[in-house]
C-alpha cells in the first residue's frame, strides 16, 4: 500500500470521527495567533478583566463590542462572537451565562459546568486538528477546505473569556472552600475551646469535690481518733485504777504471805536449831559412850591381870553402844531427834558410866591386890640382888652394854595406847557416819533418791577437784561453794540446784564424800604435784574449822589409807590373809597383785605432805582468834611418836623427809630449841637404825 493511499484513508477516518464532523474556517490558517493561543500554555488573556466585569455586571446578551472602540478591535471581536455562537450547541447557549437574557441571573452559581466544559473541549479539538492540517501540506488543506463546510473563526478573546470564567469559577470555589474551611476551623476551635472550658470547669468541680471529700474524711477520721483516744484514755484510767486496786490487794496478800513465811521460817529455824542442838547432844553422848566403851576393851588394858574377866562389861558396853547408834540412826532417818530420844541416850550414858565405875572398882581392887604382891616380890628380888652385888664386883663394860640394851629395848613396835584409842574413835565415827546415810547409799529402786545422791556427790567432789597449783583467786569461790553446801544453802552444780536439805541423810553423805575427796586429792594430785598440797590444805583447813566433823572424817580416811599417819604399824593377826594384811598396810592390791614399792611410797608421800600442810595452815579469810582445829601440836606429837617406834625400811625415811620438808620450818619457829634437839636425836640415834 502506498503512503499516499494510507494518508487518504487516515483523512477519511478522521473525517468520520467526532472531531472530523466539526466545521472549520479556512481563514484560521491565516490567523496564526489563534493557533498560538491553542498551542501556548494557558494564560489569562487581556480580555479576562473585561469578561469578568461584564459577566458580573451584565447578562450574556448585552455583551457587544463597544461602538467607541477602534475598527481594528471590533472586527475580530464580532467574528469571535459569531463563531462562538455557531460552535456552541443550542442547549449550551441557553444555559450559558453569556446568552442569558435575564440580568438578575448572571451569577456564577447558575453556570452549567458540564455544557461549558464541553464547549471548551470542542474548541481545543478544533485548534489541535487545524494545527495538524497545517503540517500536512497545502494540498491536504485545500482538500479539507473543499470537503468540509466553513466554520466561523473562534476569536482568542472568547477563549480568554471562557478561561476567565473557569479561573473565576475555580477561584470562587477555592475561596468558598477556604471560607468553609476557615469557618469549620473556627467552629472546631470554638468547639475545642468550649470542650476545654467545660473540661476545666468539670476538673475544678472534681478537684473541689475531691478536696471537700478529703476534708470531710479527715474530719471524720479526726473525730474517730479523738473519740477512740478518749475511749482509750478512759479505758486506760479504768485499767490503772483496777491495777492500783489489784496491786494494793496483792501487796496486802504478799505482806501477809511474807509475814507468814517469816513466821514459818522462824519456827522452822527454831525447830532446826533445837533439832541440831539435840542432835549435837546425841553425838556428844555417843562420843562419850564410845570413849567409855574403849576403856572396857581388854586387849589394851589390864593385860597383867589375867584373873580379871572383863568380857561381861565389854558385852554390855557394846550393847549400850549399839543402842545409842540405833537411836541416832533412827532419828537421822526421821529428821531431828526428839526430847524422848535425848532422854533415852542420856539414860544409856548413865548406865555406861555406872558400868565403867563398877569395872574400875573391880579393876582397882585387883590392881591393889596385885600391887601388894608385886611389892613383896620386889623386896625379895632386891634382897637377892644385894647379895649378888656383894659377891661380884661391878665393871663399866657390862653397864654400858646393859644401857645400850635398855636403849634399844626402849623403842616401840606398837603405837601408844592413847593414840590407838584416838584412832579407834575416828574409825568408829566413820562407821557411824556410813550407817547414818545408809538409806541414801543403799537405795537402788528409788530413782529420785539416786538422782539426789548423784547431785550431792558431784556438788561435794567437783569443787575439790578444781583446786590446783594455779587456783589463785578461785580458792575463795571454791571455799564459799563448799561452805554453802555444808551450811544447807542451795548451790549450782552441773546446771542444777543442789542442797543437803533435799534428803534427811544428805548432810552426813556430803560430810563423808567431801572428807574422802580431800584424802584422794592428797593421794593423787599431791603425789604427782607436790606444791599442790598447800592450796588444797588451806581450803581443807578452813572447812575443818567451820565444820569439825569433816576434819574427823578426813583423819579417819587418812588413817585408813595411810596408817603411818597415826603412826600405826598394823600387826598380822591370825586368820588374816596376806592380801588383806597388805591392804591394812596401805598397799593397793588388784587381782592378787600388790602395787610396786615406788608407787606405794609416792602415794604415802602425797598424803603425808597434805597432812603436814593442813596442820600449819589456816583459812586466811576466817576467824583467826580461835585455835587451829588440828594444829602443830598434833604434828609434834606425830613426829615424837614416829621416833619412838622402830623404823620401817623405805617407809619411815620417806615419810620423815616429806613431813619435815613441808612443816619443818613451822615446827622450828614453834618449838625452837626442842626442835633442834629432835633433829640431833634423829641424826645421832635414829639414822643408825
Amino acid at each position: 500500500m502506498q503512503p499516499r493511499q494510507l494518508r487518504w484513508e487516515t483523512l477519511a477516518a478522521l473525517r468520520t470521527s467526532g472531531k472530523g464532523r466539526l466545521s472549520y474556517c479556512r481563514r484560521w490558517l491565516q490567523d496564526e495567533d489563534i493557533l498560538e493561543g491553542c498551542m501556548s500554555p494557558l494564560v489569562l488573556s487581556p480580555y479576562s478583566g473585561w469578561v469578568l466585569d461584564r459577566m458580573v455586571g451584565q447578562s450574556a446578551q448585552e455583551i457587544t463590542p463597544s461602538r467607541s472602540s477602534t475598527p481594528k478591535e471590533s472586527a475580530p471581536l464580532a467574528n469571535r462572537s459569531s463563531s462562538l455562537e455557531k460552535v456552541t450547541p443550542a442547549s449550551c447557549r441557553g444555559s450559558s451565562p453569556l446568552s442569558s437574557a435575564e440580568p438578575s441571573e448572571t451569577k456564577f452559581r447558575r453556570l452549567d459546568l458540564p455544557g461549558f466544559l464541553r464547549e471548551l473541549l470542542i474548541l481545543y479539538s478544533v485548534t489541535d486538528f487545524a494545527y495538524m492540517l497545517t503540517t500536512q501540506g497545502n494540498d491536504d488543506l485545500r482538500l479539507l477546505e473543499t470537503d468540509q463546510e466553513v466554520f466561523p473563526a473562534v476569536l482568542p478573546s472568547k477563549v480568554a473569556e471562557v478561561e476567565g470564567c473557569i479561573r473565576m469559577y475555580e477561584e470562587m470555589h477555592r475561596l468558598k472552600g477556604k471560607e468553609g474551611l476557615r469557618q469549620r476551623q473556627e467552629q472546631q476551635e470554638q468547639m475545642v475551646r468550649a470542650v476545654y472550658d467545660l473540661a476545666s470547669e468539670q476538673l475544678k468541680r472534681f478537684d473541689e469535690l475531691k478536696e471537700l471529700k478529703q476534708h470531710q474524711e479527715f474530719q471524720d477520721l479526726q473525730e474517730v481518733i479523738e473519740k477512740s483516744s478518749k475511749e482509750a484514755q478512759g479505758q486506760q484510767e479504768k485499767l490503772k485504777e483496777e491495777h492500783r486496786h489489784r496491786a494494793k490487794v496483792l501487796n496486802l496478800k504478799l505482806r501477809e504471805a511474807e509475814q507468814q513465811r517469816q513466821r514459818q521460817e522462824e519456827l522452822e529455824r527454831l525447830r532446826k536449831e533445837e533439832g541440831q542442838e539435840r542432835l549435837r547432844r546425841l553425838y556428844s553422848i555417843q562420843e562419850e559412850v564410845l570413849q567409855l566403851n574403849q576403856q572396857i576393851d581388854p586387849n589394851y588394858r589390864h593385860k597383867d591381870l589375867p584373873r580379871i574377866d572383863l568380857s561381861a562389861y565389854s558385852n554390855r558396853g557394846n550393847q549400850i553402844c549399839g543402842l545409842v547408834s540405833g537411836l541416832i540412826r533412827t532419828t537421822s532417818e526421821r529428821g531431828f531427834p526428839t526430847q524422848v530420844d535425848v532422854a533415852n541416850t542420856e539414860r544409856a550414858l548413865q548406865e555406861m558410866r555406872g558400868l565403867i565405875s563398877s569395872m574400875q572398882q573391880e579393876i582397882a581392887a585387883a590392881v591393889e591386890e596385885k600391887r601388894r604382891k608385886d611389892e613383896e616380890e620386889e623386896r625379895q628380888k632386891k634382897k637377892e640382888l644385894l647379895k649378888k652385888e656383894q659377891m661380884k664386883a661391878q665393871t663399866p663394860a657390862p653397864a654400858q652394854q646393859s644401857g645400850g640394851k635398855q636403849q634399844k629395848e626402849g623403842l616401840q613396835v606398837k603405837a601408844e595406847e592413847s593414840t590407838m584409842q584416838w584412832y579407834q574413835q575416828l574409825q568408829d565415827a566413820a562407821e557411824q557416819c556410813i550407817a547414818s546415810f545408809s538409806g541414801i547409799s543403799n537405795c537402788k529402786d528409788n530413782n529420785e533418791v539416786k538422782k539426789i545422791k548423784t547431785d550431792l556427790q558431784k556438788a561435794a567432789t567437783i569443787p575439790v577437784s578444781q583446786i590446783s597449783r594455779i587456783a589463785g583467786s578461785q580458792l575463795r569461790e571454791i571455799f564459799d561453794k563448799i561452805n554453802n553446801l555444808l551450811s544447807g544453802k542451795s548451790v549450782q552444780s552441773g546446771g542444777r540446784t543442789v542442797s543437803v536439805t533435799q534428803h534427811p541423810q544428805g548432810l552426813d553423805f556430803v560430810y563423808y564424800k567431801l572428807a574422802e575427796k580431800f584424802v584422794n586429792q592428797g593421794e593423787e594430785e599431791v603425789a604427782s604435784h607436790r606444791d599442790a598440797a598447800f592450796p588444797i590444805a588451806v581450803v581443807a583447813s578452813g572447812i575443818w574449822e567451820i565444820h569439825p566433823r569433816v576434819g574427823d572424817l578426813f583423819l579417819a580416811h587418812l588413817h585408813k589409807k595411810c596408817p603411818y599417819s597415826v603412826p600405826f604399824y598394823p600387826a598380822l593377826k591370825e586368820g588374816t590373809s596376806m592380801e588383806e594384811y597388805q591392804r591394812m598396810l596401805g598397799y593397793q592390791v588388784k587381782d592378787s597383785k600388790m602395787e610396786e614399792q615406788d608407787h606405794f611410797l609416792k602415794r604415802m608421800s602425797g598424803m603425808i605432805r597434805l597432812y603436814a600442810a593442813i596442820i600449819q595452815l589456816r583459812w586466811p579469810y576466817g576467824n583467826k582468834q580461835g585455835t587451829h582445829p588440828h594444829g602443830l601440836n598434833y604434828g609434834w606429837r606425830w613426829l615424837a611418836q614416829m621416833l619412838n617406834m622402830e623404823p620401817l625400811a623405805d617407809v619411815t625415811a620417806t615419810l620423815l623427809f616429806d613431813f619435815l620438808e613441808v612443816c619443818g620450818n613451822a615446827l622450828m619457829k614453834q618449838y625452837q630449841v626442842q626442835f633442834w634437839k629432835m633433829m640431833l636425836l634423829i641424826r645421832e640415834d635414829y639414822f643408825p637404825r
